[in-house]
């Protein structure tokens, strides 16, 4: 790649300083949220926290909300270019399970670009434990099954709404990947690399927890 083509590929000044001021406004907002509580903290208090305007903050981000979840965006975005990615020979449960590993082996230095891996797990208990946000919480998860189970019919070549198999493959995932996220919530390591192993370690007993006896022989 000739210098003419990197300097192409580089963001401009303008674009750099677009993301250091969403970047700027996302960890002020989290650590506002993290420490005084989601309900009590208002937009005046984060654009006076990064010395902008509201209208500065609504350029970037809808609500309190939309900024709340804004790293579980990036995240669930890289899971899905992941996914997409997966070769066709992979069975929909394997390519899931490759999609979430790879998307984590990348995820946590684009994460600790923006916030700390510590204000991220405060970020996730502090959702856990406001209904406001757990009730979002929720709801984005249902799209987001909704989103993954039309991509894994598609790779599949079925119909989602006559072959219920995406539907419960993605349900059966998803709900492995909300355990691991509320185990490692409540943990003590706030690391990637803790979250990645946890859900590896968790997947890897979906199929034998399903398929097979669990009572020993006697």
């Amino acid at each position: 790649m000739t210098h003419g083509q990197r300097a192409a590929t580089r963001p401009g000044l303008r674009e750099r300083k677009k993301q250091r001021t969403r970047d700027a406004l996302l960890r002020a907002a989290l650590e506002l949220f993290t420490t005084q509580g989601y309900e009590r903290t208002t937009v005046d208090e984060i654009v006076e926290a990064v010395d902008v305007s509201q209208r500065t903050f609504f350029r970037y981000f809808a609500s309190k909300e939309d900024i709340t979840f804004a790293v579980q965006e990036m995240v669930e975005s890289r899971f899905i270019a992941e996914l997409r990615r997966r070769p066709s020979c992979e069975a929909p449960f394997e390519a899931m399970r490759r999609a979430v590993l790879c998307a984590w082996n990348s995820i946590g230095e684009a994460i600790e670009e923006v916030i700390t891996v510590d204000l991220h797990m405060r970020t996730y208990q502090m959702i856990e434990s406001t209904p406001s946000l757990l009730a979002a919480h929720m709801r984005r998860g249902i799209a987001l099954e909704n989103q993954i189970a039309h991509l894994i019919a598609e790779r599949e070549g079925l119909d989602v709404t006559q072959d219920p198999r995406p539907r419960v493959a993605v349900a059966a995932f998803s709900g492995v990947m909300r355990v691991t996220g509320q185990l490692w919530g409540q943990g003590h390591d706030p690391s990637v690399e803790a979250l990645r192993d946890l859900t590896e370690k968790y997947l890897d007993q979906l199929v034998p927890a399903l398929a097979g006896a669990w009572r020993q022989a006697e």
